[in-house]
């Protein structure tokens, strides 16, 4: 199974390293360091933009208790993250717009409409249920152990842990 080894939200801003309160208002950093996504969270304050190498950004508010902590799930930011990572070859980032696709589909964002094979490739042909847009997405046929831990490391990147 692939390691995405992605830090978990440490509830620290990146900026000025002041924890960070519940229901506070809080930036989303996914960066692209040496090939690997690297989550960071600031604190308004602190934020003056996302940094040159940032992948994608978000903006959302920390749960204000625990029990609360059900994840709001963004389509716009799942389609956005979806689009980004359209063309890479590396496995780990086809693992990973697999399950974003998945659950884009499960949302019903993205809708199937055929498969075909490549020499040993599936591809799965996906149509946007809003903007009508084509998008052909790789199955790298994931074990179910290896889907759980790809699923999982999606969920730590989007701060849904």
């Amino acid at each position: 199974m692939t390691e995405y080894q992605i830090q978990a939200n440490t509830r620290r801003c990146a900026g000025s390293g002041r924890e960070l309160r519940p229901g506070e208002r809080v930036y989303t950093v996914l960066l692209d360091e040496a090939g690997k996504f690297v989550r960071q969270d600031y604190s308004t304050e602190a934020w003056t933009g996302p940094p040159s190498n940032a992948f994608s950004f978000w903006v959302a508010r920390l749960p204000k208790d625990e029990e609360s902590r059900r994840p709001r799930i963004d389509d716009e930011l799942l389609l956005d993250c979806f689009r980004r990572l359209q063309g890479q070859v590396e496995p780990d980032r086809v693992n990973f717009r697999y399950v974003l696709a998945l659950l884009l589909m499960r949302r019903k964002r993205l809708k199937f409409e055929d498969a075909r094979t490549e020499g040993d490739q599936e591809i799965l042909r996906l149509r946007c249920a809003k903007t009508r847009e084509q998008h052909e997405v790789v199955n790298p046929r994931l074990a179910d152990d290896e889907m759980a831990g790809v699923q999982e490391e999606v969920f730590k990147v989007l701060g849904w842990e």
